[in-house]
């Protein structure tokens, strides 16, 4: 499945195109305050040493947004996350580039086996890995539910492609 008005692909082995997010101590921070984690090794450098890290790292639950947005900066703003399924492995600190990588592993179109979107859209599964300096940080599986190219909730939806910097282009 293409979307013919911008030739984003959702077939099976449709490669998403890679997002460079550079892992600042602010990103890192800000991330753990907004998830209401605040453990210290998330924004405290002096402790997370005595803990035995170099350095303060980004927590799962910042992880686990950039992920989804990632997706969804892909996808467009009509798509709906319906499981993010993410496992983390090495941290990243501050200093850092995570470059987001994602492709389609499986397509249902509405109506085949009652997917989930309820507008004759599909359902996307997107295998997602997320490397930095270390080595791998995050790899997993995002669900995606994409309503019908012609669905009245999303008659002329463009989704942003994301640039190096991640902002939408």
């Amino acid at each position: 499945m293409v979307d013919a008005s911008t030739g984003i692909g959702a077939g099976v082995g449709a490669k998403l195109a890679p997002l460079e997010i550079a892992v600042t101590r602010t990103l890192i921070v800000s991330g753990a305050i907004a998830s209401r984690d605040y453990q210290d090794v998330h924004h405290d450098a002096e402790l997370a040493k005595e803990k035995g890290s170099p350095d303060i790292f980004m927590n799962i639950l910042t992880t686990n947004g950039l992920v989804g947005r990632y997706v969804t900066d892909h996808f467009g703003p009509a798509s709906v996350l319906r499981k993010v399924a993410i496992r983390l492995g090495a941290p990243n600190y501050p200093g850092d580039t995570m470059v987001l990588t994602g492709t389609v592993t499986e397509v249902e179109e509405e109506g085949r086996s009652g997917g989930e979107c309820g507008d004759g859209g599909a359902t996307v599964v997107v295998r997602i890995v997320g490397v930095n300096g270390l080595g791998t940080h995050v790899t997993g599986t995002v669900t995606v539910a994409l309503p019908s190219l012609a669905s009245p909730s999303n008659p002329t939806s463009t989704p942003s492609r994301p640039s190096v910097s991640g902002r939408p282009a």
